[in-house]
């Protein structure tokens, strides 16, 4: 016979499933489907820009919102349901609806002031340029002619206690 060490945590998650379970059968749906929803997201940092693509296919660009505060980039916006049909009779609806926001931190040296955004065919591209670095430069130590005095370098002998 098999020792099983007792997990309080997988009985709370089997009393959740059970719950998800219930809640499926009653109302047609998961709970989590009701929530809001989170568009996809691409991250791509090239040389000297960074650049951010989101999903939002069937959004109307005036329901699109961006702000910059504190290094942070949110998305925010809407998608709403406004297809009519004959009788609401529906086969399926999956695409999710409602408002977002998505927030992403920005890295070190971007310039928020020059951030652009398009959005065309169902994707939101916003492009944040980077602030040209200073470079570090090699200053060059000289030495100075013959009177430059010598360093005297002494050795203290130390005795062990």
């Amino acid at each position: 016979m098999a020792i099983v060490r007792w997990d309080s945590f997988r009985e709370l998650s089997a009393l959740q499933n059970e719950v998800n379970r219930l809640f499926s059968r009653a109302g047609g749906e998961m709970p989590a489907d009701r929530q809001s929803w989170m568009p996809s997201a691409d991250i791509i940092e090239s040389g000297s820009v960074v650049r951010i693509k989101a999903d939002l296919a069937g959004m109307d660009p005036e329901d699109i919102h961006l702000e910059v505060e504190d290094n942070v980039l949110t998305l925010s916006g809407e998608r709403r349901f406004q297809e009519q049909v004959q009788d609401d009779k529906y086969y399926r609806i999956e695409r999710r609806y409602g408002s977002f926001q998505r927030s992403v931190a920005l890295p070190q040296g971007v310039d928020a002031d020059g951030i652009q955004a398009h959005y065309e065919n169902g994707v939101l591209e916003v492009t944040i340029p980077k602030v040209e670095q200073v470079k570090p430069r090699r200053i060059p130590v000289g030495v100075r002619g013959p009177e430059t005095p010598a360093v005297e370098v002494a050795a203290i002998e130390q005795t062990e206690y």
